[in-house]
């Protein structure tokens, strides 16, 4: 007789698959794939542990197993990310967004409560996760949002309207886009910073299926920031401020290069760790 497999089986088989894959959170990632199949949430999954599961789902359910126990991470098999507790397409054409770069949006949602911000611009937008949070987050504030990348700027794109929010999603290399725009409050960035070295220690889902392009940096990782700060000098208006985000070990570096504005810190994420750089013109 046929086994009949039911959620809960499901569930279990995976888990023990996936701590043998050396996956970190077994349960949690076996939930998520198993909903995204069955078109329900989480919640679902434990009122309904004992419902069956039939082949056609099985069989979908296998082949997202095997692709992410081959190390494709779990954001690209479901095509979504949660940041700032909104959901965001992502993909194989854009970076997958961290929670250590909520910090980046946290930290502007702080400073708009007692500075006037009235225009910002995020450079290097990807999928638009920090830029269409502030537009959600920030309400009347304009925001612009650059990419070099035409296939990241149709993700993005895609997530303004998701999300019911205005954008200027502009395409080209760093802040080029901007000329002869008004000045800017504000100039938020993540750009690559990760260096070649750097890259070969990474978890296998970064380096193996993660947009180059959205990783790598040339020098110590932090040359792409070094020809944005001057076009940022320029775009910001006295006073105006400057986000960027970096590797932990390059705090040092990150604050020498900010030698032509004022009031640099460097702020942790959630984790302790040097983040995120903070500046005025």
């Amino acid at each position: 007789m046929q086994k009949i497999w039911r959620i809960n089986d499901l569930l279990v088989w995976t888990t023990r698959y996936f701590l043998d894959s050396g996956i970190k959170d077994p349960r949690l990632e076996a939930e998520i794939l198993l909903a995204y199949v069955l078109k329900k949430d989480r919640v679902y999954l434990y009122t309904n542990f004992d419902e069956p599961v039939n082949q056609a789902e099985r069989d979908i359910y296998r082949s997202y197993i095997k692709r992410r126990s081959g190390g494709e991470p779990l954001s690209y098999i479901t095509g979504q990310r949660e940041f700032m507790s909104l959901s965001f397409q992502v993909g194989p054409d854009v970076l997958i967004p961290r929670p250590d770069t909520e910090v980046m949006v946290e930290t502007v949602l702080n400073m708009a409560q007692s500075e006037d911000i009235k225009r910002i611009c995020d450079v290097g937008t990807g999928s638009g996760a920090i830029a269409i949070s502030l537009a959600v987050y920030l309400g009347e504030t304009e925001i612009y949002a650059v990419d070099i990348s035409p296939a990241a700027l149709a993700i993005a794109r895609n997530n303004a309207r998701m999300h019911n929010v205005r954008v200027d999603f502009r395409e080209g290399d760093l802040l080029n886009p901007m000329q002869g725009e008004e000045q800017m409050d504000m100039i938020v960035a993540n750009l690559p910073y990760i260096t070649e070295a750097q890259l070969k220690q990474l978890d296998k889902g970064v380096k193996d299926y993660e947009p180059r392009l959205a990783l790598l940096a040339s020098g110590d990782g932090l040359d792409l920031y070094r020809v944005l700060l001057p076009q940022a000098f320029q775009l910001l208006r006295p006073g105006g401020y400057i986000l960027l985000e970096i590797d932990p070990r390059q705090s040092e570096p990150a604050r020498q290069m900010m030698e032509n504005f004022t009031d640099v810190r460097i702020l942790p994420d959630w984790a302790g760790r040097d983040r995120l750089v903070t500046a005025r013109r």
